[in-house]
């Protein structure tokens, strides 16, 4: 089947562009899913892993952040949100969503955030959960106990101290040798962000932990963690199940979970994957046909 591939730029809450992509397949839409990537990678790379669900109906909407991607400025820009800061980056978010909506009317639509994406999802629920129709948190952590457990100062490659016997610096992302060397050939993959831009994300992102804040999510909204139980990201799911127990603790009553045995942090590009996209699949097929 063919995917249908379309670039295009929209304007960011302050006017900045921010780069997309759009991906359809032949068949009728059924619903919406919209992309939030993780950090020192861009959105493109989610195109061939989630072919299967582009191939049922479902149109895939992807930008890529500030300071990543094609909308990053230049090389020298990669890893630098700009004046906006963290919080302009999930406001994009919000941006794609309305626009995703106009484009799919009446169509459910679930975003789905990986790793710092996920983040950025975890503040957009606090503002914006009436907005979306589910919500899913791929390679994902409480923030605050993942600053407090995991020197990042060495940037992504210092989640590799909790690999045995590592080939590359980046095999923490997954058991599969070819996806590793594909993202390190990868210009556009890599890098972290600089010292503005974390600390900003690190300051927004306190409101997540605030139980009070997590009551403004809408209790009926779908909710959808899977994880590899090896991804040093949430500490062998150490700083995972407690963001799980706050979200019920706020009263979301829609929740579950995958956590798969020796997975490690892209479970999308897992040598298990097709087990990964098949769950995601029947859990995205449930929320569109109760929405």
């Amino acid at each position: 089947m063919t995917i249908h591939h379309h670039e295009f730029m929209f304007d960011g809450a302050d006017g900045e562009p921010v780069f997309a992509y759009r991906w359809s397949g032949d068949a009728p839409v059924r619903g919406v899913v919209q992309i939030a990537h993780g950090m020192g990678e861009h959105a493109l790379r989610y195109r061939e892993p989630l072919k299967p669900l582009i191939e049922s109906g479902i149109v895939v909407y992807a930008n890529d952040h500030r300071g990543h991607g094609r909308t990053a400025k230049s090389k020298e820009a990669l890893g630098d949100f700009g004046a906006g800061g963290f919080p302009a980056l999930v406001a994009d978010m919000a941006a794609l969503t309305k626009l995703a909506r106009s484009e799919n009317a009446g169509k459910p639509l679930i975003l789905l955030g990986h790793s710092m994406g996920s983040f950025a999802l975890q503040l957009y629920l606090l503002d914006h959960s009436a907005k979306i129709d589910g919500a899913i948190l791929s390679g994902s952590a409480a923030l605050d106990l993942l600053a407090q457990g995991q020197d990042v100062s060495g940037g992504l490659a210092s989640f590799n101290a909790a690999i045995p016997n590592p080939r590359t610096p980046f095999d923490w992302l997954s058991r599969d040798a070819v996806e590793v060397d594909k993202y390190i050939a990868d210009p556009l993959c890599g890098f972290s962000t600089n010292g503005a831009s974390q600390m900003s994300m690190f300051t927004s992102l306190a409101r997540t932990a605030d139980p009070a804040a997590l009551k403004a999510i809408r209790r009926d909204l779908p909710l959808y963690l899977l994880a590899g139980d090896k991804d040093p990201v949430n500490g062998k799911l150490e700083w995972l199940k407690p963001l799980v127990e706050r979200y019920r603790a706020a009263g979301v009553r829609d929740f579950e979970t995958d956590f798969y045995t020796d997975g490690r942090h892209e479970m999308l590009n897992e040598t298990n994957r097709a087990e990964v996209v098949a769950n995601l699949k029947r859990w995205i097929d449930k929320v569109i046909a109760s929405a």
